[in-house]
């Protein structure tokens, strides 16, 4: 696997000081380390541009939880992917399941963001994965397909995440046979979509992922990294992940 990436997702966590107190040891951890693995944060909204002071000029890329499809207009409350290009993230995450779950996204609505975003300049992170349910009834390779058909634009350059939706801070990461069939999955759809263009795009895992179990993540076939989310509220922790993959460039 090459250079392996770690993307932490901080959900709605962030105030300034606790913003801050992880932006400075991750800082530290770059000042003592040279060439790790890509790295991407991805705070609340409120947080992108005072984080980006701190991280312009560093081995850490920012990126972002949602956007909306449209560049600008009268949508109260929304951000778009251009805002999100202004303040200086370089990624999006898009079609998490808590959004999916909490907002009603549909398949053809994280399409539209990727096609928003990647307009924008930024790499969506297209999120797909299968609830309990689907898996204990054997449907999960159907939900995926459909997820990947319909949630990935015609022109697709990004990444997509595996996260199966039962094992996202449940602290019961999926069994690493189970995670390898489905990522080999995952390319073997994408290749039928895409042709030699989807052999290239990263897939990464999330669910529960920690420093006790990340090398044995790392070492799945296919795999492209990781996206985290509890993980990355806890500095020491995540730089963990960020150690562990300098195994696998």
């Amino acid at each position: 696997m090459a250079k392996p990436i770690i993307i932490g997702n901080w959900k709605m966590n962030g105030l300034s000081e606790e913003a801050d107190h992880i932006v400075s040891v991750l800082l530290t951890y770059a000042e003592q380390n040279q060439n790790f693995a890509p790295t991407v944060i991805c705070p609340p909204f409120t947080q992108l541009y005072h984080i980006r002071k701190h991280v312009k000029n560093t081995p850490y890329a920012l990126g972002a939880q949602d956007c909306h499809i449209a560049e600008k207009g009268a949508y109260t409350g929304d951000i778009s992917a251009a805002m999100l290009k202004d303040v200086g993230a370089e990624y999006v995450i898009l079609g998490h399941s808590e959004r999916r779950a909490e907002h009603k996204e549909s398949n053809e609505l994280v399409n539209k963001k990727a096609v928003a975003a990647y307009k924008s300049g930024l790499l969506p992170i297209v999120c797909i994965g299968e609830t309990k349910e689907e898996r204990d009834s054997n449907q999960y390779k159907d939900v995926i397909a459909n997820q990947i058909k319909g949630s990935l634009p015609e022109h697709f350059n990004g990444l997509v995440a595996y996260e199966p939706v039962w094992a996202i801070g449940t602290g019961v990461s999926a069994k690493n046979e189970d995670i390898a069939e489905v990522i080999l999955f995952i390319r073997e759809k994408l290749v039928a979509q895409y042709g030699e263009n989807g052999k290239k795009t990263p897939i990464l895992y999330g669910g529960s992922v920690k420093p006790n179990n990340v090398k044995d993540i790392f070492a799945i076939p296919e795999l492209g990294g990781v996206l985290v989310g509890g993980v990355s509220l806890i500095p020491e922790d995540f730089l963990q992940l960020v150690t562990i993959a300098q195994d696998f460039i």
